[in-house]
């Protein structure tokens, strides 16, 4: 993939310099304008990675490589082009105290809530029945939706999960979230920790992830979580694919324990070929696509916070 680094200048009475990295195959002209006229009066550079340290107060990055860290050793603050961060937390030259500010929304939550919608609403008002109805050519009209027995839950109500949990309660599903403390949001019961945790998988037919991943989260969505939501469940998986124990969930749709499954996220990506999910017939999937972060979105955010820190 391609690797580049902006790096943005700060004139003043203390510059700071500001280096944005990444190893997605991305054109670093497409962000360089738009820089530009978020940050008038800044000198904005593109460095090739390779080239000596730029001696970096901040980085903006989305996937670096790992030699960024190991080259700008100066750096007072990372901001991290998504809201997930585990992909910087594997990388070895992280360094251990420098903060690091992640995207709050940049335009993904209602991207994640436009896929929750559609992923719902497909299964529950049965369009997947009638698209296989319309392959064999029957005109058969199915019994009308009782949203009541179709209880959401959301696993993690950050910035992104509260808005997929408010757009679905407001289409009349009855839902709730769950997290490690208690959310107070209109039409949406709340459920905190783990002695809550059994309570909330117990009243949801229909389970989100939208966690972030960490040690405690890892395969959250495994057989003894899975087996525990209501008869004839399904299950999205928006957060990551190492949230999920893929053989359990197959074993689940096998036996008919599980209604079905959409599944974003995946623990090797892109997902092998050959893999089970690709022609499952109760597996719903996309390529890592249900919110990315909006470049107009994310420049704004991170150029408003560069502004703020150079206030101090």
């Amino acid at each position: 993939c391609a690797i580049f680094v902006l790096s943005c200048i700060f004139y003043d009475h203390n510059t700071v310099n500001i280096v944005l990295a990444s190893s997605d195959n991305i054109n670093p002209e497409d962000w360089l304008a738009p820089l530009e006229a978020a940050l008038p009066g800044h000198q904005i550079r593109i460095w090739q990675a390779g080239q000596a340290s730029a001696n970096a107060d901040i980085a903006v990055v989305w996937n670096p490589p790992p030699a960024l860290f190991e080259h700008e050793r100066a750096l007072r603050l990372i901001f991290n082009l998504g809201a997930g961060v585990d992909a910087l937390f594997r990388l070895p030259s992280l360094p251990d105290n420098v903060p690091i500010v992640r995207l709050e929304d940049a335009g993904m939550a209602v991207q994640m809530a436009e896929y929750a919608v559609h992923a719902l609403v497909r299964t529950a008002r049965q369009f997947d029945v009638y698209e296989d109805q319309q392959r064999q050519g029957l005109w058969r009209p199915l019994p009308s939706l009782d949203r009541t027995a179709w209880p959401v839950g959301v696993l993690g109500m950050g910035v992104m999960g509260a808005r997929v949990a408010q757009t679905l309660s407001m289409l009349d599903y009855p839902v709730a979230g769950w997290a490690r403390n208690t959310k107070n949001l209109a039409g949406v019961s709340s459920y905190a920790g783990a002695a809550q945790f059994n309570e909330f998988l117990s009243r949801t037919r229909v389970l989100i992830n939208m966690l972030p991943l960490t040690d405690e989260t890892r395969h959250i969505l495994c057989k003894d979580t899975l087996q525990r939501l209501l008869p004839d469940a399904y299950v999205m998986n928006m957060g990551r694919g190492a949230h999920l124990v893929e053989d359990d969930l197959l074993a689940l749709l096998d036996s008919g324990r599980l209604r079905g499954a959409s599944l974003d996220v995946f623990s090797g990506e892109p997902l092998p070929k050959g893999h089970p999910f690709w022609n499952h017939p109760r597996v719903t999937m996309t390529p890592h696509i249900s919110a990315m972060s909006l470049r107009r979105e994310s420049i704004a955010q991170v150029a408003a916070k560069i502004r703020g820190f150079e206030r101090g």
